[in-house]
């Protein structure tokens, strides 16, 4: 009883953590297995997003990968994130996923390895602090293909559903509202 209180407490812990550092110095890994952070991105406008090969908005990674390209010369950058949390529809290998995201929607925005966004103790530190207490945006993701705005001070600025669309104008408002913010 003693051990489940005390790892109990250490996950709380570095969940609170992780809720109260900046977002850029949550430590992740990209697809490769490669230690990162956001601090590559520093300066940059950041649309992250919780990604998946088997679900129903799939398709939104055309849409994903256009946003990329039409606002990264002006300092947008699309990252994904598998998720297998939501029906299952991420099963693959980083391997599989590069692959299916190459082959199938020609993706070249940065993906990162498979994580756990589901609220919970196993929770990713990065969505945890997206979706927890200390975000502006609070609650949990429902859902595969959340996107998170995350402006260039480092602060997470709009947060949208599975429903919108990487070309909804809502969204694209957001992001030129983000990239105009110095």
């Amino acid at each position: 009883m003693k051990l489940a209180l005390t790892l109990t407490l250490a996950v709380l812990a570095q969940l609170a953590a992780a809720q109260s550092k900046p977002l850029a110095d949550i430590p992740l890994k990209d697809i490769n297995g490669k230690d990162t952070s956001l601090k590559a991105y520093a300066g940059k406008a950041l649309l992250i997003v919780n990604v998946a090969s088997q679900c129903g908005a799939t398709p939104q990674y055309s849409g994903l990968e256009a946003l990329h390209k039409e606002y990264g010369k002006r300092g947008l950058v699309v990252l994904g994130f598998p998720c297998n949390d939501f029906g299952a529809q991420e099963p693959g290998s980083a391997a599989d996923i590069k692959q299916f995201c190459s082959t199938n929607y020609r993706v070249t925005f940065p993906l990162f390895e498979k994580v756990r966004i589901a609220d919970g103790a196993e929770q990713h530190p990065l969505f945890a602090a997206l979706t927890g207490k200390g975000s502006p945006l609070p609650g949990p993701v429902t859902w595969n293909f959340s996107k998170f705005l995350v402006g260039r001070n480092g602060k997470l600025a709009a947060r949208f559903d599975t429903g919108t669309e990487p070309d909804d104008s809502a969204l694209v408002k957001a992001i030129e509202k983000a990239l105009a913010a110095k």
